[in-house]
């Protein structure tokens, strides 16, 4: 318009003396001619200059922001599908996931779990590759159950969360994550404790100190771990005076390594009892445990009362402090398990491994002729062991087995009192009929001797009464 209106004043300009209404004219056929009244063009470039692919994003954000979860992902599919090589292709696959986790529920959190883990498998460089393993640690720990219940979820959770500390060790999500999994393990660590405590309470002595030593050497940050290790030393003085190097090791790692724990001068005192040294505080152990102590917040009143409604464990004990551990647990055997000599039974081979290869001799006939009791003799070492026999090692039923052996002494003397009396009642019947066979036997003989027709001395008055009845006009003697 500006155009039009400079052309009509140069035209104005140029014809100072034609009449006004000529002018307006001129005017006007000069600006329909130069074009300068049009209709815009309107397309959609020229309307919004942005991409279209970025217009699919942003309208998808919009609607995972809103929770229209399903029309969001229908975009990005569509963006993914339609657009290729677009810039917001890996954003775009983020975002899908991250509606599944917004979603929730199973379903959700299985789906968001798997393309998670595409975007990883597709997009390993990129810094939101660490993002998106942080989301997958988040999944599991979320689904986590009490350390008495399943602790399926506890696991992959541990596995998940230690993935991203070791692929992505300098994220912004590390120090968080590392923090998580020492929650996580503070809850693996209770499960283990609440079983070894039950071998302990029920003097499964080898059971408890297995379990309880192995806890405390895979989760050293355990916030019971000096009260574990003085239940696994109680444990070994129970199991007999062989394994009294094993106790003192336990109580002596309570008073070294968990100065500050309720255990460590119950610790030291057995330690005196054993006439064993004990042993100087870790200064590193116990500033741990003072930091331990001094960041501690206990929960509230409400908190414990409705403790048992939750399903979540209680992870207010977790340490704040410390390098989580990085390793699985290994499989551990209890002390008073006998160890094979490895080093004897691969000599052959040096390598210490052992041999399983099963060989046959043949047996010295002779010694056995001549001496029957070869066979058990077993030869000088044999002979040696028997001369002096070992302890038997303690099992984790001895209690169990103590209380079997009573009642099976009990059953055995009741079958032996009711077998002798048994016995005394047949010898009691024996000799009644012994002596019911002796007074036959005499009578018979005293019969035998006596002569026809003379009455028995030793048959009574009624007898003879009896075999010779007095007839009607007698009156029978008395």
């Amino acid at each position: 318009m500006s155009h039009c209106l400079g052309s009509r004043g140069r035209f104005l300009r140029n014809a100072p003396s034609l009449p006004r209404t000529v002018t307006l004219v001129g005017v006007l056929s000069l600006c329909l001619s130069t074009s300068c009244i049009h209709k815009k063009y309107d397309t959609p470039i020229t309307k919004n200059t942005q991409q279209p692919d970025k217009v699919l994003f942003d309208a998808a954000i919009k609607d995972i922001e809103h929770g229209r979860y399903e029309v969001a992902r229908i975009s990005l599919q569509t963006l993914m599908n339609t657009y290729e090589s677009s810039e917001f292709m890996a954003k775009a696959k983020l975002a899908v996931a991250d509606s599944w986790y917004r979603e929730g529920g199973a379903n959700g959190m299985a789906q968001a779990e798997a393309e998670y883990k595409d975007f990883i498998l597709f997009y390993p460089s990129m810094e939101e590759s660490a993002e998106a393993q942080n989301r997958v640690c988040q999944i599991h720990y979320k689904q986590m159950e009490k350390s008495d219940r399943d602790w399926s979820q506890t696991l992959r959770a541990e596995d998940e969360c230690r993935n991203l500390l070791v692929q992505y060790p300098n994220s912004k999500f590390a120090p968080a994550t590392a923090q998580l999994v020492r929650n996580i393990q503070e809850s693996l660590a209770e499960h283990e404790f609440v079983v070894g405590n039950f071998y302990w309470r029920r003097d499964m002595n080898p059971a408890a100190a297995n379990r309880l030593g192995a806890l405390v050497d895979q989760y050293p940050l355990y916030s019971k771990a000096g009260e574990a290790l003085y239940e696994a030393g109680d444990s070994y003085t129970k199991m007999g005076p062989r394994f009294r190097k094993e106790a003192g090791e336990m109580f002596a790692r309570v008073v070294r390594e968990y100065p500050l724990s309720k255990r460590a001068e119950d610790a030291k005192k057995r330690l005196e009892h054993l006439e064993m040294p004990v042993p100087t505080v870790d200064q590193a152990a116990y500033d741990r445990e003072k930091f331990e102590m001094a960041n501690y917040k206990r929960s509230g009143m409400v908190s414990r009362s409705t403790g048992w409604l939750r399903g979540t464990p209680d992870l207010s004990h977790a340490a704040k402090s410390g390098a989580p551990t990085m390793t699985d647990p290994k499989t551990t055997i209890p002390a008073s398990v006998p160890v094979v000599n490895t080093a004897e039974a691969g000599s052959d081979s040096g390598t210490g491994s052992g041999s399983m290869e099963v060989s046959a001799t043949t047996a010295n006939s002779g010694a056995l002729d001549k001496n029957p009791d070869a066979r058990s003799s077993g030869g000088t070492a044999q002979a040696a062991n028997a001369a002096a026999p070992q302890q038997p090692l303690p099992t984790n039923r001895d209690k169990d087995l103590k209380k079997l052996r009573e009642m099976q002494a009990k059953k055995q003397a009741k079958l032996d009192k009711k077998k002798k009396k048994s016995q005394t009642g047949q010898a009691t019947a024996a000799q009644t009929q012994q002596g019911q066979n002796q007074l036959n036997q005499s009578l018979a003989t005293q019969g035998a001797q006596t002569p026809p027709g003379t009455p028995n001395a030793s048959t009574p008055a009624a007898t003879n009464a009896t075999q010779h009845p007095p007839s009607s006009g007698q009156t029978p003697q008395l």
